[in-house]
């Protein structure tokens, strides 16, 4: 990795999109690597559409604003994509991962003409059914480590386990395999 690896996260307030983005910067750290992570949210309330942003580098990083052209979107919550522009600025070569149940394919016919790879995972399902909730956001980080390797899986159990009390870390530790092994690509 030699340039920064850039993450922007879209979710609602109360998802856990800025802990998602925490928890991969505390994996990136495990593992040597130079990290920033800061949400972007003014006076919104609840459910009100928010961003969180990850830079990943095995350098330094110097860079201090929002994340205008990532390699890699996070979109926690489906109803974002009919409000939100989520494709805004990604690279040609980057990567949209999508918490929904339809197929990359679907979805690209949706999103319209995109060079970035889309992947799927029907992250909402996989929290209701171990966590008992809808909170998608170590489902979205478990689809984010499949589609790009930016930190490698035991980093986010290590980080997981280390951020949530013991009965609930593991039960987000099975929601992050889960989603690992359930995201799919075209």
């Amino acid at each position: 990795m030699e340039h920064i690896i850039e993450v922007r996260w879209h979710g609602r307030g109360g998802q856990g999109a800025w802990t998602a983005s925490e928890l991969l910067a505390r994996a990136a750290i495990l593992e040597g690597k130079h990290i920033q992570s800061f949400p972007e949210f003014g006076p919104e309330r609840m459910g009100a559409p928010i961003r969180a942003f990850t830079r990943v580098s095995e350098k330094p990083i110097t860079l201090h604003c929002s994340v205008y052209n990532p390699d890699t979107v996070v979109v926690l919550d489906p109803t974002l994509l009919k409000t939100v522009p989520i494709t805004e600025g990604i690279k040609q070569s980057g990567t949209i991962i999508l918490n929904i149940k339809e197929s990359p394919s679907e979805i690209r016919k949706t999103l319209g003409h995109i060079e970035a790879k889309i992947w799927t995972v029907p992250a909402t399902e996989i929290a209701l059914k171990i966590l008992g909730r809808p909170i998608t956001n170590t489902a979205m980080l478990g689809a984010l480590i499949k589609a790009t390797s930016i930190v490698n899986l035991q980093s986010v159990e290590k980080v997981v386990r280390e951020r949530f009390p013991h009965e609930l870390a593991e039960r987000n530790v099975m929601v992050v395999k889960q989603a690992y092994e359930e995201a799919r690509s075209e």
